[in-house]
């Protein structure tokens, strides 16, 4: 019960740093996930149809559509208001290991980092 209420405050839609996309963290079984659910450009220029995960490592999930992508993955409490997991960059296509830490009510840094070394931040904002 203790992983649940210290997720709580962390849990609803964010804003991504650069405005392009919603994500719903939610708690799941103790951990946190998250799920595309908006996005300010939802139709690819290119193709006229709606944005699909065509950076996939997996070539069978191309096509699937990025909203309800889920792309925050399985974060465990690691700490006063941080969790820690897996982040999928949609970009990439790629899965991170990432931190997410509550800095206030209504943001969130989100860390992403390859061999634990190089890393990058970005601050979401909450959206509800």
């Amino acid at each position: 019960m203790a992983v649940a209420q210290a997720a709580m405050p962390v849990t609803g839609t964010w804003l991504s740093a650069d405005g392009g996309t919603k994500v719903r963290v939610s708690d799941c079984g103790g951990k946190l996930c998250g799920k595309v659910v908006w996005l300010n450009e939802p139709i690819d220029q290119s193709t006229g149809r709606p944005k699909t995960d065509k950076h996939n490592a997996d070539a069978a999930k191309r096509t699937r559509p990025l909203l309800g992508v889920q792309v925050v993955q399985g974060m465990k409490p690691a700490g006063d208001n941080k969790w820690s997991g897996q982040i999928y960059n949609a970009d990439d296509g790629k899965v991170y290991q990432a931190n997410v830490t509550l800095v206030s009510e209504n943001a969130m840094r989100v860390q992403g980092c390859v061999l634990g070394v190089l890393c990058k931040s970005q601050t979401w904002t909450r959206a509800d």
